[in-house]
């Protein structure tokens, strides 16, 4: 039996998978198991697959499109391993990570686990500028992953783990359709399994490869974050009202601006701060100044989502809501 089992939910991407089954016949650490499932797929992967086949233990599943959770959870039940790793099908893992995860586990007895994502050096300059918005403290993204020994830790879907008896106990992902791996966490918390990050576990995460994609996918997460409130009460904390500050302020900068054309100057300041904030990290002038871009897609269609979500639900009492509702696997 595999001590851990790959889960891949997928959906007209076998180019990818192909790359991360690449990737993954590269671990030091061989005690595992991949399951992928075909969420409805009209350019599937079962080729790739069976590329793979004697070299990766795979399975293989298909099924009618059903949304990222309703395929982990088939993933889970088809799978053998005593931990379930969920991946999302855009990422790269590199030769190191299991022996990571199985250090942390191992020493940590950690039940419920993560990676932060990092940039590869093949990403277009969109995709590593995303990557930076995405993981800067400057934009809340690189809060958390950060530190190890964090109170709590909500592990991601991109690179989530969990022990079987938990993912159990839990019944799985739930029927959000953004937000849901946040959600399972905080049900893993909540049922008082540890969880933690694992800094040294991180995989290459494609993410979006165009800005209206990117806006839509963290517009949903905007939204996501009221409606995890509304599910887990108390979990609303000040560093989610960062981002719908930022979108007020700038909206407010813009209204007085009319009125007192300086006050445009105030934009000057935050775009300064993104600018020489991306381009250290990633010493290209061209990504730091698709940066400034991805930051603001980032900030504004987060703090758009949560304002009109929170106008929604808190002030008007609505019941949970998306948009963008086909956009989970859009690039």
């Amino acid at each position: 039996m595999p001590k851990y089992s790959f889960i891949i939910p997928v959906y007209n991407r076998p180019d990818e998978v192909d790359e991360l089954l690449q990737s993954l016949l590269g671990q030091e650490f061989t005690n595992f198991d991949i399951t992928i499932v075909e969420d409805g797929s009209t350019n599937t992967c079962q080729t790739v697959v069976e590329k793979y086949s004697d070299r990766l233990p795979l399975h293989y599943i298909a099924q009618p499109n059903g949304g990222p959770s309703i395929a982990r959870n088939n993933g889970a039940a088809h799978s053998e391993g005593d931990y379930l790793i969920f991946l999302d099908s855009d990422v790269i893992v590199p030769d190191g990570y299991l022996l990571a995860v199985d250090k942390a586990v191992t020493e940590r007895g950690l039940q419920c686990f993560g990676g932060p994502d990092a940039s590869h050096p093949s990403f277009t300059p969109i995709q590593k500028a995303i990557s930076h918005s995405m993981t800067s403290v400057l934009t809340t993204g690189g809060i958390r992953g950060k530190k190890e020994n964090m109170d709590k830790f909500y592990p991601r879907s991109f690179n989530m783990g969990i022990s079987r008896e938990a993912f159990q106990k839990v019944g799985g992902f739930s029927d959000m359709r953004f937000g849901e791996d946040v959600d399972f966490s905080m049900r893993l918390i909540e049922n008082g399994f540890k969880a933690g990050l694992i800094k040294d576990a991180f995989v290459y995460h494609k993410r979006r490869t165009t800005f209206k994609a990117f806006f839509k996918q963290v517009y949903n997460s905007g939204i996501a974050r009221i409606n995890l409130s509304k599910r887990h009460p108390g979990t609303l904390k000040v560093v989610h009202l960062l981002p719908a500050a930022f979108f007020l302020g700038n909206i407010g900068i813009i209204a007085i601006s009319f009125f007192w054309l300086p006050m445009l100057a105030l934009f000057a300041v935050p775009i300064v701060v993104f600018f020489i904030d991306a381009l250290i990290a990633t010493r290209s002038l061209r990504v730091a100044i698709l940066a400034v871009v991805a930051s603001y897609v980032q900030l504004g269609g987060y703090g758009c989502g949560f304002c009109e979500c929170f106008v929604r639900r808190v002030i008007f009492r609505q019941g949970e809501f998306t948009r963008f509702v086909k956009n989970f696997y859009k690039k």
